[in-house]
């Protein structure tokens, strides 16, 4: 792209910006001698009305003006007149340098007799912005393309499988390259969780006196004195008990030793999102909304509009050596020398790293949370105190441990004590989290090596093993990273839109699959395994890289996919002509106009509706039994979904029996106690925990 028709002067110069909100802090900072106005985001796009791809014409979009964005691109191009160089600064990532791009496009500034140059800031200060307007340079047609070539692929694969979706599940359903991996790896889980069944197990603890304390201390089962062992039942506890009877109780080692702990390194999206879900309970949603809030300026009276943190879509832990002076500054003079971190890292890459940015920090460090709040909303104050406090942690020294470890030997078996206790809080001085909140254990300064230990008494204790935890929006987006799924910037709306679908739900912070889900990522598997494949969608990620990179052609990544995908849309509409998955007729009549109701999915599932709409709007609840009794009261069990659409097992129409069961319960008593059985995936359970009786399905049916 030819970067300039006419030299620059800096008394007519137009730079234009995504957010609105930014305007009024870079006019500040850049002076009478420059005009500064926003674009509010995109200004063009594929239409919405269809693919907008030309297949036949090698894939080239068919980009649009958006609606609604008229009037702000006719305020921009009076602007474009009066001026003798544009400068473009949008957001510094591949969707700003698009939006840029754009802009060129929808202003005709190539058919204009005006200079343009493209400029990037992490952060909107007077310095970081100056320092930007020393470097312009032209757009980066590699950024670009990889930006098409997401945005092309993404509505290739949504507007060719959503169809099929309206077809055979219900209208206004999508699918999408990245979301339909998400909703398959949230499956995948409640799967793997609805397949577990519980194991047993046992703890033992010793209560012992030592001569001369008054408090006993508390001394946990380890094995036996040459190999650690479990507990795996009743009868094997009440064994080790028996034959620890009448035994002496010795301390036979204490070891003390030093444990340091290192200080976190600096936010990424990701890491923030992950944070801030676990910390202060929001949504990646909510995290991204308020941290981008922070990133465009917050009015700080009498300073003005203030930008208090850096971009906040990266993968970097890298930190300017500017922003490292600072904070090393600032530590030396608030906590002392010693707090000062002797090295720090930056993060280990399994992923290719996106954008050269910063990870993300306070844009001013002397700018504490505390001197800011009055300015700042409840939520706007919590997230800037995080990253305020993370990073500073991440600049300072690791945290110092005094651990002691302590062995108890009777007979031959062993018991364990273990205690810790700071001695150099460090980087804790300021960053916490659960596990360091208190100090774990303290053992008695009177225990040594020839402590007279008293029995007192065991505490026992039953357990069951644990199936992988629900996903919550936080652990969804560590997998997402860790698999290459998706890029910071598709974290929180790949999780917004299926919830929004209502594919998942969320109760608490756990996110569940719902029937509607279920139904969809069925669908995917059995007709689109490529998309929803891990791998693939990972190997597709890379390929968007080379793209920013300039080692592939983004037309060459389109050319190759599009076939494939074209055939298998082909494949799974001769294949579903076969299969009827809505407006399923039942033998219930409708009581309004005597038409036979039919099974529809609604957002949360199935329901019963007369095929008679419009003329006729009865709608009734749909309760699909299983042909199961209630082990309580006798009637039928049904399948049910929670109010934000889980799916449970319960009693039909009995509001006095409180019978349920996540597991589907099958009509199979147990043959050990005549307890209900639950599925399991391929095996069957009791669901009586002091019977734990486990078989396959296959072998219950033999004996049958």
């Amino acid at each position: 792209m030819a970067s300039s028709k006419r030299t620059g002067d800096k008394k007519n110069s137009l730079l234009i910006v995504e957010s609105p909100t930014k305007v009024k802090a870079i006019k500040k900072f850049l002076g009478s001698g420059y005009e500064v106005a926003a674009s509010n985001g995109h200004v063009r796009d594929l239409p919405r009305s269809q693919m907008g791809v030309d297949i036949n014409n090698d894939f080239e979009p068919k980009y649009i003006t958006i609606r609604g964005k008229g009037d702000v691109l006719a305020s921009l191009r009076k602007q474009v007149k009066k001026a003798k160089c544009v400068y473009l600064a949008t957001d510094p990532d591949r969707e700003g340098e698009a939006i840029s791009w754009h802009l060129i496009s929808a202003l005709k500034l190539n058919e204009s007799d005006v200079k343009i140059q493209r400029v990037t800031f992490n952060e909107i200060t007077k310095n970081a912005v100056k320092e930007a307007m020393k470097h312009p340079r032209d757009i980066d047609m590699n950024l670009v393309d990889a930006q098409q070539a997401r945005r092309v692929l993404d509505r290739m694969v949504g507007y060719s499988i959503s169809p099929l979706l309206w077809s055979k599940i219900k209208r206004g359903l999508s699918a999408g390259r990245v979301q339909s991996v998400a909703l398959r790896i949230i499956a995948d889980r409640e799967e793997e969780i609805d397949s577990f069944i519980p194991k047993e197990y046992w703890t033992l603890d010793v209560n012992l006196k030592i001569k001369g304390e008054k408090k006993p201390i508390v001394a946990h089962y380890y094995g036996t004195t040459d190999e650690k062992k479990e507990i795996e039942s009743k009868a094997d506890l009440d064994a080790i008990c028996a034959s620890l009877k009448g035994k002496k109780f010795k301390v036979t080692d204490i070891k003390k030793g030093e444990r340091t702990k290192k200080a976190p390194l600096p936010f990424t999206t990701s890491t923030l999102q992950q944070e801030a879900s676990k910390s202060l309970n929001f949504s990646t949603q909510k995290t991204m909304r308020v941290a981008q809030q922070l990133y465009e300026g917050i009015d700080l009276g009498k300073e003005g509009t203030v930008g208090l943190i850096t971009y906040l879509r990266t993968d970097s832990t890298r930190v300017s050596d500017e922003a490292v002076a600072t904070a090393n500054k600032y530590i030396s003079e608030n906590f002392g020398d010693e707090y000062l971190a002797s090295n720090t890292g930056t993060k280990k890459q399994d992923v290719k790293i996106q954008d050269a940015h910063e990870a993300i920090r306070p844009s001013y460090i002397d700018k504490h949370p505390v001197t800011v709040k009055e300015y700042l909303s409840k939520d706007q104050f919590r997230l800037y105190q995080l990253i305020w406090r993370r990073f500073m942690a991440s600049r300072m020294a690791a945290a110092k441990y005094e651990t002691t470890s302590v062995k108890i030997d009777a007979g031959e078996h062993r018991f364990t004590m273990a205690a810790s206790k700071t001695v150099f809080d460090g980087f804790l001085n300021v960053y916490t989290d659960e596990d360091d909140q208190v100090e774990k254990n303290v053992i008695s300064s009177n225990l040594n090596v020839d402590s007279e230990l008293v029995f007192e008494s065991f505490e026992e204790d039953q357990h069951f093993t644990q199936p992988a935890p629900h996903y919550t929006e936080a652990s969804l987006v560590h997998d997402l990273e860790a698999l290459g799924i998706g890029r910071p910037s598709t974290y929180a709306p790949t999780i917004s839109t299926i919830i929004a679908r209502h594919y998942i739900t969320k109760e608490n912070k756990s996110l569940y699959i719902t029937e509607l889900g279920q139904a969809v990522n069925k669908m995917m598997n059995d007709a689109f395994p490529q998309i929803v494949d891990v791998n693939f969608t990972s190997n597709m990620e890379s390929l968007l890289d080379g793209i920013a990179d300039g080692e592939v052609k983004w037309k060459t990544v389109i050319r190759n996919f599009y076939p494939d995908l074209d055939q298998a849309v082909a494949d799974a509409e001769k294949e579903m002509e076969k299969i009827q998955v809505q407006d399923e007729v039942t033998d219930e009549i409708c009581e309004v106009c005597g038409r036979n109701l039919v099974i529809k999915y609604g957002p949360h599932g199935k329901f019963l509706a007369c095929p008679g709409f419009p003329e006729c709007k009865n709608t009734k609840p749909y309760y699909e039994k299983i042909g199961v009794q209630c082990p309580k009261c006798g009637k039928d069990i049904v399948m049910k979904r929670t109010r934000k659409g889980r799916i449970f097992y319960g009693c039909i129409d009995n509001p006095e029996c409180d019978f349920m069961s996540w597991a589907r319960p099958v009509s199979t008593k147990c043959p050990k106690c005549g307890s209900l059985m639950v599925a399991k995936s391929s095996k069957l359970a009791c669901t009586n925990t002091d019977c734990g009786f486990v078989c396959n399905k296959d072998e219950l049916e033999k004996n049958n």
